[in-house]
């Protein structure tokens, strides 16, 4: 290892001090490649941005406000990029107007699917690193582990009011609750929108299978009646350090659409009292966006393509103008970074009709640019110049750390770990080609599939042992990477080779999470429903079984491509 460590220092890695200790944040080891080029630059353009920050925040008397809107499977281009809409058969007219106000991403890169995303962007880390890499169901019985430092902790030590609405996704354990990591307040569903549909009304329709017996005949053969949990919880909200309490009435088909109108209506208070406190605020509302089951109370559709995913952004652009007109009001959109995105690309594997391509091939699950390359817009009036296109790469862990260098925060970054985010304020303020990344690594569950270095890209999920055959792209003249090359772009294979010991060298110092951490489900719940408490009784026959169930629960399966 001290071998190993001598050779990454020898190409730039020196910051290591005294002691040992890491003087400045931890980052892949990448970045430092660049740093090593660029960073006497980079030193200018902090030194010029901090001075604009300073004079920013005299002038408004707080730090700039954030809000962070992100919701699910959406490919590049469906928002932003009228022209697409034109023959998709709807239009996000808000969404549209923040794209030529502000800057359109045309390169942001983040995991291929809704938790490990979510773990990225609230940590700075590849969701590889905090063991947040497999797509959690009802019951996981794991989620985010306490020891995880999140934006949001972060910036409630920089003096930010900090709240989360919407999906969160990041486990059903006590600890991984949304307040219990960091927000100030907290109203989260800690599952994705597939429990919409485990309700009675799906087995009527032959939505499901299997979950509610009683709603067709005997089965002769079904023998096993303790194996489907049915207890659910969709909602729960807490304040940091307080009691969680389980919100609404029992899930239902027709309560499931409040929970993102009260989403939508605590956002916009959180921010109305965060102003009339004169408090900067830091909001993250990822939207649930939609169901799996028609909204029986709202039958008429608002777009020609009339599919949920179009529907849903519709809604979504509809509350966006709504946020939009409120910043106007309060007076404090020049004081407001708002950035809005996808967490991945479109369900275009067994998923609801209307998922599907557009400029990228593959969608969420793959390692192919449509699964991993979003669509993201920001808005900062005074800021962000107007009508900026940005083909810099930016990756989802970035927001971590731009979020804490806007607010002043960075010194509450952990020095302990890898952050993989790397500071991106010169990207938002300076504009296209000041991004401090060209690289990007990308992980389906715990398998490094596939690697981007500016252009080019390497296919390692599909490659041979041996010989190296097509697996290598050139992203400008094979944009849906339909012709892997070998012979022509034999001169990238080393580049990438390197690339990647640098990447697991760096990871043999800063090991990973093994998985989320686990523990019982949906404990600590105040007013927690029978149903609920159900879930981690042990069967009633649980002394005749030759093993312990709560140690087979917290036993780790290995991770498959099925839970990509």
């Amino acid at each position: 290892m001290k071998n190993n460590l001598f050779a990454l220092a020898s190409i730039g890695l020196a910051i290591w001090t005294g002691q040992g200790m890491a003087k400045d944040i931890v980052h892949d080891a990448e970045y430092y490649i660049l740093e090593a080029q660029h960073g006497e630059d980079w030193a200018a353009q902090d030194t010029e941005i901090q001075a604009r920050l300073a004079a920013l925040k005299e002038k408004h008397g707080t730090p700039p406000n954030i809000i962070h809107i992100m919701w699910d499977d959406t490919a590049l281009g469906e928002i932003g990029i009228p022209e697409i809409q034109s023959v998709r058969g709807f239009e996000t007219p808000n969404m549209n107007q923040m794209a030529a106000d502000g800057v359109n991403f045309m390169r942001m890169y983040t995991e291929p699917s809704c938790t490990p995303s979510r773990a990225a962007a609230i940590t700075g880390r590849y969701a590889i690193r905090s063991g947040m890499h497999t797509v959690s169901f009802p019951i996981e019985y794991a989620g985010m582990d306490a020891d995880e430092v999140t934006i949001a902790e972060v910036l409630s030590k920089g003096g930010y009011r900090t709240a989360f609405y919407g999906k969160w996704h990041l486990g059903d354990t006590e600890f991984s609750y949304a307040h219990n990591q960091g927000y100030d307040e907290a109203f989260f569903t800690p599952y994705n929108q597939v429990p919409s549909m485990w309700q009675p009304i799906a087995e009527s329709m032959n939505v499901v299978t299997g979950l509610y017996p009683e709603f067709y005949g005997k089965d002769a053969y079904d023998i096993d009646s303790s194996w489907q949990p049915l207890g659910q919880v969709w909602t729960l909200e807490g304040t940091k350090g307080g009691k969680t309490r389980e919100w609404g009435p029992p899930p239902s088909n027709e309560n499931y659409w409040d929970i993102e109108t009260e989403a939508q209506k605590r956002t916009i208070n959180f921010i109305r009292q965060s102003n009339e406190a004169n408090e900067p605020f830091y909001v993250a509302y990822w939207p649930i966006l939609l169901s799996f089951i028609p909204d029986q109370r709202d039958p008429v559709k608002g777009t020609a393509n009339k599919n949920v995913l179009q529907e849903a952004l519709v809604r979504t652009d509809r509350f966006i103008g709504e946020l939009q007109q409120e910043l106007k009001d309060l007076g404090i959109s020049e004081n407001t970074l708002v950035l809005i995105m996808a967490d991945n690309g479109p369900f275009t594997h067994h998923g609801p009709r209307g998922m599907v391509e557009t400029l990228y091939t593959g969608g969420k699950g793959d390692f192919t640019e449509g699964g991993v390359r979003v669509p993201a817009i920001a808005t900062w009036p005074g800021v962000i110049q107007p009508g900026e296109i940005v083909g810099d790469i930016i990756h989802i862990t970035d927001l971590f750390t731009t979020f804490a260098s806007i607010g002043g925060a960075t010194e509450y970054i952990p020095r302990d770990r890898v952050i993989d985010g790397v500071d991106q304020t010169a990207l938002l303020m300076k504009g296209d080609s000041y991004s401090r990344r060209d690289y990007v690594m990308i992980y389906q569950g715990t398998s490094l599939a596939a690697a981007v270095k500016g252009r080019f890209k390497r296919d390692w999920a599909n490659a041979t042992e041996g010989l190296s055959g097509a697996e290598f792209y050139d992203l400008y003249t094979d944009p849906r990477e339909a012709h892997g090359e070998m012979i022509e772009q034999f001169h990238v294979k080393s580049m990438f080779n390197r690339q990647r010991q640098r990447h697991q060298l760096w990871m043999e110092k800063y090991p990973n999470r093994p998985d989320a951490t686990r523990g019982p489900a949906l404990t600590g719940i105040e007013n927690a429903r029978p149903e609920t408490l159900q879930l981690n009784d042990l069967p009633a026959n649980a002394k005749k079984l030759p093993f312990d169930p709560r140690e087979v629960a917290d036993f780790e399966l290995p991770w498959t491509q099925s839970d990509k």
